[in-house]
């Protein structure tokens, strides 16, 4: 069973909702006849503003699975929420979940997890895959019948879920947020962050900044896994810094190959550009942890999305 969790960010974190003193003024005009018809526009767009924070957390898998100390192995995936036509989508779950059960994932780190009138993606892959999770929002709201957001999945318990926001916090209606937890395994306890950044250059450099930043401050010495969707591609500098700061699994094994993992296409449907936008990094650098597997995957016959999953295997060093 998964319950809500609220989670509040701290108030520099917070960005832009609607004051008290905007929604008393909006209660007050709504009294007027002809204007009350728009109320309950105007609620929606309210509960669009709305911070993030109500965190759907399970802290158990639903069964005990078996310790195995020798690794784990970590996926990293957009789940392309696909608004607003969500084009075949639980086809397309159910292509990445046989892809998680094929490769036997312990820890999946998600972005675009949607929840529409008609399918909430973070419970049907509980469900399915039966593991703990935690899932917030980052844009849209359930009223509007869409939202996305970001999630933690783990065949071992979690606890202690920590959410922030990263860069500029002005703009209601796109936030860019970073989502962590502990996941107690049977190598040790690690920490696990999902993070999806901004388009903009200068936004992205300072999001991956900020998120250097906050996962370090959180981790410390203990080990963490920060998968998503950056967003930028790995000639960048912002990238660039993020690699001289944390081991990059696949490049660590790859120095050299193809690593892209999204095709932007022609609208006839030929590639126009492949970029490397999806990354598993390892933090801090310390020698406790060894690379032995990284991977770039599509899901076979059924495409999950419009980026490949990223794949990592770990094995403590004893």
């Amino acid at each position: 069973m998964s319950n809500q969790y609220e989670y509040r960010l701290p108030a520099t974190q917070a960005g832009y909702s609607l004051s008290p003193g905007v929604q008393r003024l909006g209660r007050h005009l709504f009294r007027n006849r002809i204007l009350s018809r728009l109320k309950p526009y105007a609620q929606r767009l309210a509960a669009v503003t709305e911070n993030p924070g109500k965190l759907t957390f399970k802290t158990l898998p639903d069964q005990d699975t078996e310790r195995n100390s020798s690794g784990i192995t970590v996926m990293s995936a957009n789940l392309w929420h696909d608004w607003p036509r969500f084009r075949r989508l639980p086809e397309r779950l159910s292509a990445f979940a046989r892809l998680v059960e094929a490769e036997g994932a312990d820890i999946l780190l998600l972005q675009e997890v949607a929840r529409t009138s008609d399918l909430r993606v973070d419970e049907w892959l509980a469900n399915r895959l039966g593991m703990a999770y935690v899932y917030s929002r980052a844009n849209g709201h359930n009223t509007i019948g869409f939202e996305e957001g970001l999630a933690i999945f783990s065949r071992y318990p979690l606890n202690q879920p920590q959410l922030s926001q990263l860069g500029n916090a002005k703009n209601p209606f796109v936030r860019r947020l970073v989502l962590g937890a502990n996941v107690d395994t049977p190598c040790g306890r690690l920490m696990a962050f999902s993070v999806h950044l901004g388009l903009q250059h200068r936004q992205n450099a300072r999001q991956q900044a900020e998120l250097r930043q906050y996962v370090n401050s959180l981790a410390f010495d203990q080990p963490a896994l920060v998968g998503g969707d950056f967003n930028s591609h790995e000639s960048t500098s912002q990238i660039g810094r993020t690699k001289n700061a944390w081991v990059d699994t696949f490049r660590h094994l790859h120095p050299h190959a193809d690593g892209h993992t999204h095709v932007l296409r022609w609208p006839w449907g030929g590639a126009l550009k492949r970029h490397r936008l999806d990354y598993i990094f390892l933090s801090p650098v310390l020698p406790n942890w060894r690379v032995t597997d990284a991977r770039h995957l599509t899901t076979p016959g059924e495409n999950h999305s419009d980026h490949q999953v990223v794949l990592a295997r770990l094995a403590p060093l004893n």
